[in-house]
């Protein structure tokens, strides 16, 4: 009887508690109110009346996950479940196999194993598909199946997996595997310290920190931070790395939003490392978030210059709040600014368009700012470097060669055709490229791009309506059209694709940190900083100083 009246009365009211959390109660009480009822009277009608049995937990999943995702990518809702498999941990340490993997169709594979860690001691490579673990075929196992790869430390885990299409068996003993936010740093040159930080966990600022002293004390009198591929993270951590060359007292980060509580100023509260070594930081289209407060204070500070590509435009702050019965919800609360009072989020989900996609705010309706030494800045579309280069641009074409796993499943096949290369670093030839693209062809690899998903998703409309056979030799024309101007832009990027192929090459045989050492020597983003740094006159006239 208890548990008919609790799947009747307390989830609609649970629902309702949820809904009224840090509502202000003002003149939309009335229409809130009026669409909780119409909700829970709608939710009681369908669990009671329904033809078949209804799950209303799984309603109530789908109905809220649903809604949340008409707001924006980042506020999202945890059930249970999701809060015990899915909890973020943020001190930079995990217990698990050591290794990046995303799953397939069936299989979960192996896109990068880390050295020294648990799937690089039991052999396993990149490109390795993996399709049992323990006794579970993966191909019945639906859900995350990399949660069965989570453990105690040293728990004993049997896998199989497929290389090149041959069945072999692995053990992996499951370890605390270290995250860390600087994965790489060292001297470029006499002079020039390089620092690569990845992300923004707990350690992020004290990483970056000893990575700053240890290279002034070998002799470094000038920085480069790169940020590229960043994705974001903590953002008192933004702050604390800042403050490592900003004073004691400036304004970093201010975050505004509709309910007051949220509106913060966030200022550094501690004595700078050094203020006045030359700085440059590097960006790209994947540095975010955290990436963006610190590229776009140090730019309106006027104390470092930006060099790279404009990064990906998320200005918006996410935080997790607890609610009942051990659920989460991750909403976006407010938006960021950097010192000048810009905002730099590139998509407004508040405005959508007929597809209903967020759109972007057109350049021409940028707004623009100043730094504190009076140079022109602008919002609504990422951080614009000081030193923009389009050499570094990712082309529509190389994108979707990275998602669709393109240069990765090559790199694969070229590792085992070359299993001597050691620390060799090979030059990617015209017959490579040659290889590379007859590769493609014959696994039958699909670009994806936008405009190929739209024309594959007419022709699926036009066979359920059965007007295909009429359009058909119309649409073979498109699609050969446009396979032909897939290849055409292959060609015209070759020299960027070439890049990728011999970055993820790199990886493969020498793990990360080879590919952070060729970057130190060979990278044209890296050159492009240490010139400015070695140019005073040119540094100096960037920044106005």
């Amino acid at each position: 009887m208890f548990s008919k009246f609790k799947k009747r009365y307390i989830l609609p009211l649970v629902l309702s508690g949820f809904l009224f959390v840090g509502v202000s109660f003002k003149d939309d009480f009335f229409e809130i109110s009026k669409q909780i009822e119409i909700f829970t009277t709608l939710f009681k009608t369908i669990n009671q009346n329904y033809v078949d049995e209804t799950n209303p937990a799984e309603l109530m999943d789908k109905a809220i996950k649903s809604m949340l995702a008409d707001l924006d990518p980042y506020t999202n809702y945890f059930n249970e479940a999701d809060v015990i498999k899915f909890k973020i941990n943020n001190t930079g340490e995990y217990t698990g196999i050591g290794a990046m993997i995303t799953r397939k169709e069936d299989k979960l594979i192996i896109k990068e194993p880390y050295k020294g860690f648990p799937a690089d001691k039991a052999g396993l490579k990149a490109g390795d598909e993996i399709i049992q673990i323990g006794d579970v075929l993966l191909a019945d196992f639906k859900d995350d199946a990399s949660q069965l790869l989570k453990g105690a430390k040293n728990t004993k885990i049997d896998i199989k997996y497929l290389r090149q299409g041959k069945p072999l068996t692995a053990q992996l003993i499951l370890d605390e595997v270290e995250v860390k936010a600087v994965p790489f740093y060292g001297k470029i040159d006499d002079k020039t310290g390089y620092i690569v930080l990845s992300q923004f966990n707990k350690k992020a600022s004290s990483e970056t920190k000893e990575a700053l002293e240890k290279l002034k004390n070998d002799g470094a009198t000038q920085i480069i931070l790169d940020l590229r591929g960043n994705p974001g993270g903590l953002l008192n951590e933004a702050v604390n790395i800042c403050n490592l060359f900003v004073p004691k007292g400036e304004i970093i980060v201010t975050t505004k939003s509709k309910n007051e509580k949220y509106n913060n100023t966030y200022k550094t509260t501690r004595e700078p490392i050094d203020t006045e070594i030359p700085l440059v930081v590097i960006v790209d289209g994947k540095s975010a978030s955290a990436s963006e407060i610190v590229s776009g204070a140090l730019q309106d500070l006027d104390r470092a210059v930006i060099v790279g590509s404009r990064s990906f435009g998320k200005g918006l702050v996410q935080r997790p709040i607890d609610m009942t019965y051990g659920t989460q919800v991750k909403v976006t609360i407010s938006r960021y600014y950097t010192p000048s009072g810009r905002c730099i989020q590139a998509l407004n989900y508040n405005k959508k368009d007929k597809s209903g996609k967020a759109t972007r705010t057109d350049e021409k309706n940028y707004n623009a700012f100043k730094t504190k030494k009076g140079r022109p800045v602008y919002d609504g579309g990422g951080v614009l470097p000081d030193v923009e280069i389009e050499e570094t641009k990712t082309s529509t074409i190389a994108e979707a060669l990275q998602k669709n796993d393109g240069i990765f499943n090559y790199v694969t096949s070229y590792y085992y055709k070359n299993p001597n290369l050691g620390d060799k670093i090979p030059t990617i030839t015209d017959a490579d490229f040659a290889d590379f693209k007859a590769f493609l062809k014959r696994e039958k690899i699909e670009f994806n791009t936008e405009t190929e998903v739209a024309l594959k998703n007419t022709l699926e409309k036009a066979k359920k309506e059965n007007v295909d056979s009429a359009i058909n030799a119309e649409y073979q024309q498109l699609l050969t059209a446009l396979q032909k101007s897939e290849e055409t832009m292959i060609d015209k990027n070759q020299k960027e694709i070439k890049n990728l192929i011999l970055d993820e090459i790199i990886k493969r045989y020498q793990y990360k940190e080879g590919l952070y050492q060729y970057y130190a020597k060979s990278n044209l983003e890296i050159k492009k900083a240490v010139g400015i740094l070695n140019n005073t006159a040119e540094y100096n006239k960037i920044l106005k100083i």
